[in-house]
């Protein structure tokens, strides 16, 4: 009688854990943003915008693929100013002057941005260069210089 209690017990914890899992799914695919365009060349325009722009709360996510309140609310107002008729330059003006350039996945080269292009090429660099300098360190460190008498030992170990 227990060992049917506990199957049936098994089977709605199974059964429950399934519901869960669907609720899950069908509620992380109820956000779906529709958007009207006038035109094809808009669309594109905003697609494009939204995938160059980072989202200023995840960081390492662009627009289009963040879900925060904040990345919500710069969707809309790139879409706003897209089918207001601002061109792509003037939207990202606009996204620089109030958020900063870190709101650009790829920031212009300028003096200020050297570090952020070059730098993962300087270390590198350094790293490749520490490595060369190890290995041709310790490479000449391996000779053993012996003696007569430890060279004629050697051998008579080697021989035996």
């Amino acid at each position: 009688m227990e060992r049917k209690q506990t199957t049936f017990l098994n089977k709605v914890q199974h059964l429950f854990c399934m519901l869960m899992l669907l609720i899950y799914s069908l509620s992380a695919n109820a956000a779906t943003e529709v958007l009207e365009f006038n035109s094809p060349q808009q669309e594109q325009q905003y697609h494009e915008l939204i995938d160059e722009l980072r989202c200023l709360v995840c960081q390492n996510q662009n627009l289009a693929d963040s879900n925060a309140a904040l990345a919500q609310d710069l969707r809309e107002r790139t879409y706003q100013m897209v089918r207001s008729g601002d061109s792509s330059d003037e939207i990202i003006d606009y996204m620089v002057a109030r958020y900063g350039e870190f709101i650009m996945y790829r920031p212009p080269l300028k003096t200020s941005t050297y570090l952020l292009w070059f730098g993962p090429l300087v270390f590198l660099l350094l790293a490749v260069l520490t490595v060369v300098l190890f290995w041709r360190r310790t490479r000449r460190n391996t000779g053993v210089k012996l003696d007569a008498a430890s060279r004629q030992k050697m051998q008579q170990l080697l021989d035996d």
